[in-house]
C-alpha cells in the first residue's frame, strides 16, 4: 500500500494553539466539537494552516459589540469595567479596571497588556479564580 505524502498545509494542534493564540487543550476541544476544522490522524489532529488563517479575523476588522462577543471560561467571578489605567515598568504592566464604584488592579506581563490592546477606556473582564476569598460586612 503506497503512502501518501503529508500536505504542506497540514499543522499539530500545537501549531494551530500558536497560530491561533490559544491553549492547545482548548484547540483540540474546538476541533472535537467541530468548532475549527481538523481531520483526525490516529490519535493527532491535524490543521489546514491556510483555513485557519482564513476564519481568524484580521486586527483591523471590526470587533463585534459587547452582547455578541463570548469569554468561554470556568471561572464564575467575573467582573466587566472599563480600563482606567495601564502602567507598563519592565516586563510587567499594572493594569486598573474601573468597576463601579470601586477599581481592581491587577499585574499582568507586558507582552499580555499588549497582546490584549489594554489601553484606557477599553472594556474589559476581569476573572478572579483563587482558592481562597473572603467575604466581610460591617455590622449594625
Amino acid at each position: 500500500m503506497a503512502r501518501t505524502a503529508p500536505r504542506p498545509d497540514l499543522i499539530t494542534a500545537d501549531e494551530a494553539a500558536a497560530l491561533l493564540h490559544l491553549h492547545v487543550k482548548r484547540v483540540q476541544l474546538l476541533a472535537r466539537e467541530g468548532k475549527l476544522p481538523a481531520v483526525r490522524h490516529g490519535r493527532r489532529w491535524l490543521f489546514s494552516r491556510e483555513r485557519l488563517v482564513e476564519g481568524r479575523p484580521g486586527r483591523e476588522a471590526a470587533q463585534p459589540s459587547s452582547d455578541q462577543r463570548s469569554i468561554d471560561i470556568s471561572a464564575r467571578n467575573q467582573l466587566r469595567g472599563k480600563i482606567r489605567s495601564v502602567v507598563s515598568d519592565g516586563l510587567m504592566a499594572e493594569v486598573t479596571i474601573s468597576i463601579l464604584p470601586q477599581e481592581l488592579v491587577a499585574v499582568i506581563t507586558r507582552n499580555s497588556a499588549e497582546r490584549l490592546g489594554l489601553v484606557r477606556g477599553v472594556e474589559a473582564v476581569a476573572v478572579v479564580k483563587s482558592t481562597e476569598i473572603m467575604i466581610a460586612r460591617r455590622r449594625g
